[in-house]
């Protein structure tokens, strides 16, 4: 213990008589590490936040949707004959999934991007006929007023919910545009509601406007619905329902004219892809620490070349190759720790300062990575300097100028 303190002391001895180089020379590890780090933190921060948005939409879900969304065990994205406009639900698909006892709500869904005109103001948005059980299967909560009613589906009433980005964009403030008349494609539709801000990704409720389905078909002449949300009773039976869906739907479509998926099925994939995302981007941040560390190795050469007369007086008075051969190690391996914990310290800096709006993280996988791998490097690249700096002759060395 004590032989390897005095060669820990000697090489950071000798590394502080040059602060500047072993600064610069640690450069490249440090955006490296600091690269890695953070992108390994936004990963995460990312899969936390899509997680949470896909929580937000509520328990017990399965999405009913065209084309086949996802391939054979959950690996991916591929597209369908609905997906290429190919099939649309209607209410006859409705009513038929609504006979499945262990289904709780059947809410559909017809989607149109349009215009939406107040008081001189014009913004674009989601319109969404759905039912009033929308409120509830998604957790909606209001801000003002109150989601429609089964009533006002059945009358095909002229009224709509607003979500509080869109709201906010029409009205300045979310409290004005309660009991306000928004004009649709010439027509008319009365604001009895304004949601509290939910942020999910999915649904993207916070710019669309909610109306009953019924009343929708005057923006959706073909009365069809892009996808059919539901929520059964018990989650326990999910794989049941799931069969029981598909074998409803399969009387009038083809298998792979529409996909049955849960929300665990959905987050798998995703995550399958923020998987490979993230793995691609670290493999591009490690060019860095592969620059750093060819840096680093080739300091180290000079470093040997100029301290060569050193090296000889060191091996003449007693000093072994072996001696020379891990001081020079540890000399680039302090070299690269330094590196790696300095980015790790800036990664920490910029993900504190994000994550006031954005919940990245760095976890204790990727601290010990990132030390881990300027270690590594360290060794890796110093070794061949070292070797070198160990096999000079000392005689050689001595009269070396």
């Amino acid at each position: 213990m004590n032989y390897f303190n005095f060669i820990l002391q000697s090489a950071y001895d000798d590394l502080r008589r040059n602060k500047i180089r072993t600064f610069l020379t640690s450069l490249g590890i440090l955006i490296g590490v600091a690269a890695v780090v953070l992108i390994l933190a936004f990963g995460l921060g990312l899969k936390v936040f899509i997680t949470s948005q896909f929580q937000g939409l509520g328990t017990n879900l399965i999405f009913v949707l065209p084309g086949r969304v996802l391939s054979q065990g959950g690996g991916g994205f591929r597209p369908g004959a609905g997906t290429l406009g190919g099939i649309r639900f209607d209410e006859k698909d409705v009513l038929s999934l609504k006979r499945i006892e262990e289904i709780e709500y059947v809410v559909p869904y017809s989607v149109k991007t349009v215009q939406v005109q107040s008081k001189g103001k014009s913004e674009i948005a989601d319109i969404r006929g759905t039912t009033e059980d929308d409120s509830v299967i998604n957790n909606a909560e209001m801000d003002q007023g109150v989601f429609f009613a089964r009533k006002d589906v059945e009358k095909k009433s002229k009224i709509a919910v607003l979500g509080q980005t869109i709201a906010e964009k029409l009205f300045e403030s979310s409290e004005l545009g309660l009991g306000k008349t928004i004009r649709v494609e010439n027509h008319r539709l009365k604001v009895i509601g304004i949601l509290k801000k939910k942020g999910d990704l999915s649904h993207n409720a916070d710019s669309s406007i909610f109306i009953p389905y019924t009343s929708a078909f005057v923006f959706n002449q073909d009365k069809k619905f892009f996808d059919i949300h539901i929520q059964l009773r018990d989650y326990k039976e999910i794989e049941k329902v799931k069969e029981k869906i598909k074998q409803t739907l399969l009387k009038r479509y083809k298998e792979d004219d529409f996909s049955v998926i849960e929300q665990t099925e959905i987050l798998d994939t995703i995550g399958s892809i923020l998987n490979a995302v993230s793995l691609l981007l670290v493999a591009l941040g490690a060019i860095s620490l592969i620059v750093g560390g060819v840096g680093i190795m080739n300091i180290m050469y000079v470093s040997v070349t100029e301290r060569r007369k050193e090296i000889g007086i060191r091996r003449a008075v007693g000093a072994t190759s072996q001696d020379i051969l891990w001081h020079f190690l540890v000399e680039s391996v302090l070299l690269s720790l330094f590196g790696g914990l300095i980015g790790l310290g800036l990664a920490f800096i910029i993900v504190f300062f994000i994550q006031k709006f954005f919940p990245a993280y760095i976890d204790l996988n990727s601290i010990m990575l990132a030390l881990g791998v300027s270690s590594l490097i360290g060794i890796v690249f110093g070794v061949f300097p070292a070797k070198k700096a160990a096999d000079l002759s000392p005689i050689d060395a001595i009269r070396y100028e």
